[in-house]
């Protein structure tokens, strides 16, 4: 083997694994979540714009802190509020199928549903670090020509997504992952009667771990495209999670390092 043939190998094996016209849609699926998510703990900053007709209405920042369980290959996240100053310091916990804010102030920790609104159309399911293919089943790809969120065309796979668990936040998904790299372009969600409840579009890509990433999802309300929360992640790092973190009765407890 020549030495321009080692390193193509070498570059290759390092790349995340792109889908091709043999893979089925669920490894399409799993390769878009590594392009993504990383495959080890990790840290990052979610700030979250929520506009109304094009004018900025509200803002929060979040920092989050997620690991992969090891049975289940879902990540596990602690979501620690820091900014606007009445929500600093509140908590939000993510292990396993349950989920659970904890308010400082009242020292009390409430359950809650991945479904509900945190911000905007951001829910918070919506700002959990998510590994699409173990929460849903595609059952179809199809390839198109869509717009990503610069209004560039795309040639993609159209992957319908159907919910594999009673847990997961939504019923039915469409997502487009370009079939170059795998990459996630845009998805739509859908409530359980068919009904849009909004679209995102995953953008900014930057190279972070070795890997291009989203940095922003753009989600548009599936009614009033004039409601628009954007996301943008920064600050990432690799970093520990103690599995402590991850218990609900730590939650009074927590210090952030």
């Amino acid at each position: 083997m020549t030495m321009r043939q080692l390193i193509t190998a070498l570059v290759v094996l390092l790349l995340p694994a792109a889908a091709n016209a043999s893979s089925s849609p669920q490894e399409i699926l799993a390769a878009s979540d590594a392009v993504r998510n990383p495959d080890y703990p990790f840290g990052l900053t979610n700030t979250l714009i929520e506009y109304r007709n094009g004018k900025q209405a509200d803002t929060s920042t979040l920092a989050i802190y997620s690991k992969a369980d090891s049975n289940s290959g879902q990540f596990r996240s602690l979501i620690r509020y820091v900014a606007p100053p009445r929500d600093a310091s509140k908590l939000i916990l993510f292990a396993g199928r349950d989920m659970w804010f904890y308010d400082p102030a009242s020292k009390a920790s409430i359950r809650l549903s991945p479904q509900q609104r945190l911000l905007g159309q951001a829910s918070n399911g919506d700002v959990v670090t998510v590994n699409f293919s173990k929460d849903y089943q595609a059952t179809q790809a199809t390839e198109e020509d869509t717009q990503d969120g610069e209004r560039q065309l795309r040639h993609c796979y159209r992957l319908t997504l159907s919910a594999a668990t009673p847990d997961a936040t939504y019923r039915h998904i469409e997502m487009w992952v370009e079939t170059a790299n795998s990459r996630p372009v845009k998805a739509r969600f859908y409530t359980e009667s068919g009904k849009l409840l909004k679209t995102a579009y995953y953008r900014r890509y930057q190279k972070l771990f070795g890997i291009e990433r989203p940095t922003e999802i753009v989600i548009i309300d599936g009614l009033d495209p004039d409601w628009v929360t954007v996301m943008r992640y920064s600050d990432w790092v690799k970093r520990e999670v103690p599995e402590i973190w991850l218990q609900r009765d730590y939650l009074p407890r927590f210090k952030p390092e």
